[in-house]
């Protein structure tokens, strides 16, 4: 039996009479890339923030590798590793810096965090620019630290907010081929991202979210067949569009 990473049952976020997350239930499992899609103000940041016990849910359960986080924060936290769609790298800071704050918060020291310093740089290829300041970095180099930064603790399982907004092609490229990776030595993906072609490209299975529920999971194909079992060239974007509509969502969770 595949064993779950992550349940939510029933999850429910509101601020006051707004409910942004409405009774979500996932289920992940060990080595999925899941992506999770949804317009702006679908839900999806807000339930990442709760699943990383940033944010407190309403109601409903949070289960990580079969226990309750509400009742073992502290043990649960230190098996994720957040990178979120603002950066949380600071300018003043050198990269190696940076890397070493993020990752003492969980407790590493001495030569311990010397050498996830070390590896965390260069699995994102900033070895040799790790006593330059972040502030002086491309925006492609301050993603690529930005994951740096969420590493060193080894996490079982990584939530990838939007990791590739606002860069370069080639370093789009090395994000998604440096998330593969780490799911090919043992980690578990949760991964949002309004490019349609790199979740299809990467996730294993897709769940979309409109108005703080899910509305479908499955497959890239599974989705496909959902909306149009007589087509075989919709794409991922025109199943999005199909479930959520077309109509411009202008405003955030």
């Amino acid at each position: 039996m595949e064993e779950i990473v992550l349940k939510t049952t029933d999850l429910m976020k509101k601020y006051g009479s707004h409910t942004v997350v409405d009774g979500l239930n996932l289920e992940i499992k060990r080595g999925e890339i899941f992506g999770l899609l949804g317009p702006n103000g679908a839900g999806k940041s807000t339930t990442m923030n709760m699943i990383c016990s940033i944010k407190k849910p309403t109601a409903g359960s949070i289960e990580l590798f079969g226990k309750d986080i509400g009742k073992q924060k502290k043990e649960m936290i230190k098996r994720i590793g957040y990178i979120p769609q603002e950066l949380a790298i600071h300018g003043k800071l050198k990269a190696w810096e940076n890397v070493e704050l993020f990752t003492s918060l969980y407790g590493i020291r001495g030569e311990k965090l010397k050498e996830a310093v070390r590896t965390s740089l260069a699995y994102v290829g900033l070895s040799e620019r790790k006593d330059e300041f972040a502030k002086n970095f491309s925006g492609g180099m301050k993603r690529r630290l930005n994951i740096a930064c969420a590493i060193g603790h080894q996490p079982e399982l990584l939530i990838f907010d939007e990791p590739t907004v606002g860069i370069d092609p080639q370093s789009r490229n090395f994000i998604l081929e440096k998330i593969k990776e780490s799911n090919e030595n043992g980690a578990t993906i949760i991964y949002t991202s309004h490019y349609m072609e790199e979740v299809e490209a990467i996730c294993t299975r897709i769940a979309i979210m409109d108005n703080g529920k899910m509305i479908a999971c499955g497959t890239s194909s599974e989705l496909k067949q959902m909306v149009a079992k007589d087509r075989d060239d919709i794409t991922l974007e025109e199943v999005f569009l199909t479930l959520t509509g077309k109509k411009l969502r202008d405003y955030a969770e």
